[in-house]
């Protein structure tokens, strides 16, 4: 490199270029930027990096078609949503979907209306106080049969106002079964995200007040079957504790316990009782749900055969927490005691059930806990040989019995 006055040559792999210099303060000497320069530059690069002589570039891939719901939303949809609305604003957005609740506009306006809801208590109450919005929801949501991305933000903001809704749950279901909002509800559990689903079963769960809901709601096509499947997502611990609460919420009818039991209810429950990784919460529902399961005769049957079932329900006496423990010895109780199956009480005294029952009656138990515990003692002391075999310690001189 030689330096002149306000020039510098430097050698290229394409020629020498003289690039143009202005003096800066300090003597020092600042290439000038000029056009023509940068493009042959820049054709210099590409000759270079373009590959080998007579061979094209490489295609580019055509952006992936947008999906068939943003489709059919329209170009609006794709617009930035500006700020959460004020209350002013949101009764406008109200007034806007009931004037045309299968407008192109009614996405935006519930996009905005959710974040709305989503900002604090008191807008949901707004929201939930405005007569006739709920029933519009869920009159829109019974239309979205095939809708999936539309359908979940209604889902989502339906659950957000059901939350804020007060006494007035029977009206809520009435508006839920003349909607026929459970078949879009149900698209949502088959094909919804994950969070929508959950949104899904916790509108379900709260609108099951009463025994009419919970067998309508319950006997819906395929909705036990999503159910039970989202109660088994191993991978979120939010949904299989949500999925396990809508599940005991609608499982009261004994039809519906039975119908559990067909789909194979027993068998997931009893991996997810054998299971070491669940929260205190997770393993209380359930347990919670087998001891309704094990209420009826197909249910007892399905839990006395797996023995493992039963061996893992005697592990989370005292191992969990009071509530776990009284699911737990109630389900015991049931089987060995109320209607005195043999498989079942083999089951426990292999288990070393016995000592735990002991155990639990000196610790701080509730009555009820205690007087099952009671009743499980004196059946299995009804065969001696089965309590020595089973609890042979020094501390057998404590049986109370």
């Amino acid at each position: 490199m030689r330096r002149d006055d306000l020039c510098i040559t430097v050698p290229d792999f394409a020629g020498r270029h003289e690039i143009p210099c202005e003096p800066v303060h300090g003597g020092d000497l600042r290439p000038l930027q000029h056009p023509a320069l940068a493009r042959q530059r820049q054709q210099h690069v590409s000759r270079h990096h373009a590959g080998p002589p007579h061979q094209g570039l490489r295609p580019q891939p055509h952006p992936p078609p947008p999906h068939p719901d943003l489709v059919r939303l329209g170009p609006h949809s794709f617009l930035p949503e500006s700020d959460s609305p004020t209350p002013d604003q949101a009764r406008h957005l109200v007034d806007q979907i009931q004037r045309n609740p299968s407008g192109d506009s009614c996405f935006r306006c519930i996009s905005k209306l959710s974040s709305f809801a989503n900002d604090s208590d008191q807008n949901r109450k707004l929201l939930a106080s405005t007569d006739g919005f709920l029933a519009l929801l869920f009159g829109i949501l019974g239309k979205q049969t095939d809708n999936v991305f539309f359908a979940e933000k209604i889902v989502r903001l339906c659950y957000v106002i059901v939350e804020e809704y007060g006494a007035d749950k029977e009206q809520l279901v009435k508006l839920v079964i003349q909607k026929d909002s459970l078949s879009s509800m149900l698209l949502l559990l088959k094909q919804g995200s994950l969070d929508s689903k959950i949104a899904t079963a916790r509108v379900l769960e709260l609108i099951s007040v009463d025994l009419e809901s919970k067998v309508c709601v319950a006997e819906y096509k395929d909705i036990l079957v999503e159910l039970l499947r989202l109660a088994s997502y191993e991978s979120d611990t939010s949904a299989v504790e949500v999925g396990l609460s809508c599940l005991v919420s609608i499982s009261m009818p004994k039809k519906t316990r039975i119908r559990l039991v067909d789909l194979g209810a027993v068998k997931v429950l009893a991996k997810m009782v054998s299971g070491s990784a669940m929260s205190a919460s997770v393993v209380e529902k359930v347990l919670k749900l087998i001891e309704m399961v094990s209420a009826c005769k197909e249910g007892r049957a399905e839990i006395c055969e797996d023995e493992v079932c039963v061996e893992a329900i005697v592990k989370k006496v005292l191992k969990v927490s009071s509530v776990a423990t009284e699911h737990a010895v109630s389900i015991l109780w049931s089987l060995c005691c109320l209607f005195r199956d043999h498989k079942a009480q083999e089951a426990v005294a292999r288990s070393n059930g016995l000592a735990k029952i002991l155990v639990l009656m000196q610790s701080n138990c509730s009555p009820a806990v205690r007087q099952m515990s009671g009743d499980l003692l004196k059946r299995f002391r009804v065969n001696s040989k089965c309590c020595q075999s089973s609890y042979d310690t020094k501390t057998t001189h404590i049986m109370p019995f």
